[in-house]
């Protein structure tokens, strides 16, 4: 079976799964609507095809995604379906060589706006339809507000369409036995296929109800709808991910987590009475922002990327170049972060608080509406971020680190360090504490993106997710992958 059929025999499988479930040409040529399209809601020779077709339909649907979900599965959207964008517009750069394909130069008469749109859309509507094909009555909407036909599916390396489409298929026929086990077929299994499914043997040391280990990760209990299931660790191999801007992500040095060592029995009790003392110090400021910066979609979209789109007035090319550059630096501080958390297997805040305290009383946050309370147990004490736990060992943080990264790449592409975001968060319009913080309307505001990312970090240990080491242990080389990612698409712009 070829690498693309290969694809193409995927179905999704439950919330973890992106995966393909039907032959492209075939369903598309079924869906077409038949009507006559409306007048096109974008100037292709003069529009930005990414801000004013794609991300319409496209991040509302990312978000419905993304929650609830595992970052790592998150990041591994934006291979197959933003990256190929960079390898569509291409071959109408001077010298740019695509990431996952090489197709060829077009003259330089063709090395227009329009082309370059019509050849992102056509990538954008490849793609969405082969990973996220139940939604494909909205990429038919997105294809019709550009005026474009969905039913032309040429792979013609002269065409904008055809270009964007075999964009589109290079990337995902590439990234097959990339580590990711996205086709479910890791150990040579033919049936029951189960998207990203652990092929390594992970067994965690520690239950849901029993603490055997406590410098280990222990899987937390999480509620769906009143009933009670035990995390798993979401995709343990991914750290074995074949990374895009280094070679291994053994390269980095990453100091243990000592202070998680329980016999160092100091160091342990004092890192969990770091984060008892953040949580009983919480205010609306960082309960809002831990909300924020725990939603990833939204962090690096609307509101670290937005301004950095318009406030550059990018088009469609620059645009692609940036959102590329992202994609690298999120998807290998992913790849290196997995590496280490599946290395070091180490427990949690509310394992080792619970293990230190147990029935002794703490000042801490007492639960949604309860503010700071002095008489909660150990055993009884929870995150602000609880209802939506991470499902991965503590050590390092992987938001952090996808900040870190960020952060450095976006300084690297922009120049500066400066930024202006400000995020109005009404009264009463947190998802943890509904009807109750913030108590007043606020703005959370960032001028750099030093204090973004130094605010994104901390925010973990506000919301009761990671130990402040965990924090420090990605500026190990979060950072450098920031300039990695940044390098790496200059390479390709430059034909290398």
């Amino acid at each position: 079976m070829t690498n693309l059929r290969r694809l193409r025999s995927r179905r999704l499988a439950g919330v973890v799964a992106v995966a393909t479930a039907f032959v492209l040409v075939g369903s598309l040529n079924s869906a077409a609507p038949a009507a006559p399209r409306k007048a096109a809601a974008i100037d292709l020779d003069h529009g930005n095809a990414l801000i004013e077709v794609v991300y319409p339909k496209f991040q509302r649907v990312s978000r419905e995604q993304s929650s609830g979900r595992s970052v790592s599965l998150t990041v591994d959207h934006a291979i197959l379906i933003e990256m190929p964008w960079f390898d569509a517009i291409a071959p109408y750069h001077p010298t740019a060589k695509g990431i996952f394909s090489d197709l060829g130069r077009r003259p330089k008469e063709e090395r227009t706006v329009r082309n370059k749109n019509i050849a992102v859309i056509y990538s954008a509507f490849t793609s969405l339809n082969e990973v996220l094909p139940q939604y494909k009555s909205r990429w038919l909407e997105m294809m019709e507000s550009a005026g474009l036909d969905p039913n032309d599916t040429k792979e013609d390396p002269t065409t904008p369409s055809g270009i964007g489409i075999l964009a589109a298929k290079s990337a995902m026929a590439a990234r097959v036995g990339d580590g990711s086990n996205r086709d479910g077929d890791e150990g040579g299994r033919k049936y029951n296929r189960q998207p990203y499914a652990d092929y390594t043997g992970y067994k965690p040391v520690n239950t849901v109800d029993e603490l055997r280990n406590p410098s280990r990760w222990q899987p937390n209990a999480t509620s769906t709808n009143n009933v009670l299931r035990s995390q798993q660790f979401a995709t343990p191999q991914y750290g074995r991910v074949r990374p895009f801007s280094y070679d291994s992500p053994t390269r980095f040095k990453v100091s243990p987590p000592t202070k998680s060592n329980h016999h160092n029995r100091k160091a342990y009790k004092s890192q969990a009475d770091e984060v008892l003392k953040a949580s009983a110090n919480l205010n609306d400021r960082q309960k809002m922002s831990a909300e924020l910066f725990n939603d990833k979609v939204i962090t690096f979209g609307a509101v670290a990327g937005t301004p950095v789109v318009t406030g550059g007035k990018y088009d469609t090319e620059k645009m692609v170049q940036y959102i590329t550059t992202s994609d690298v630096a999120f998807v290998d501080a992913t790849i290196a972060t997995w590496h280490f958390k599946r290395k070091y297997d180490s427990v949690r805040p509310f394992s080792a608080i619970r293990h230190v305290y147990g029935k002794k009383k703490v000042t801490a946050w007492g639960g949604v509406g309860k503010g700071t309370v002095s008489d909660i147990t150990g055993n009884e004490w929870r995150s602000y971020l609880s209802t939506n736990s991470a499902d991965s060992p503590e050590y390092p943080s992987v938001t952090s680190a996808l900040c870190l990264a960020f952060a450095q790449q976006v300084r690297k592409f922009t120049g500066t360090d400066k930024i202006d975001i400000a995020v109005p968060t009404a009264k009463g319009s947190s998802l943890v504490e509904p009807g109750v913080t913030p108590a007043a309307d606020t703005t959370l505001r960032w001028s750099n993106w030093t204090d973004f990312a130094n605010d994104c970090g901390e925010s973990r240990v506000w919301a009761g997710e990671n130990f402040p080491s965990a924090i420090e242990a990605s500026r190990q080389y979060a950072p450098e992958i920031g300039d990695l990612s940044y390098d790496f698409v200059q390479h390709k712009l430059n034909g290398s």
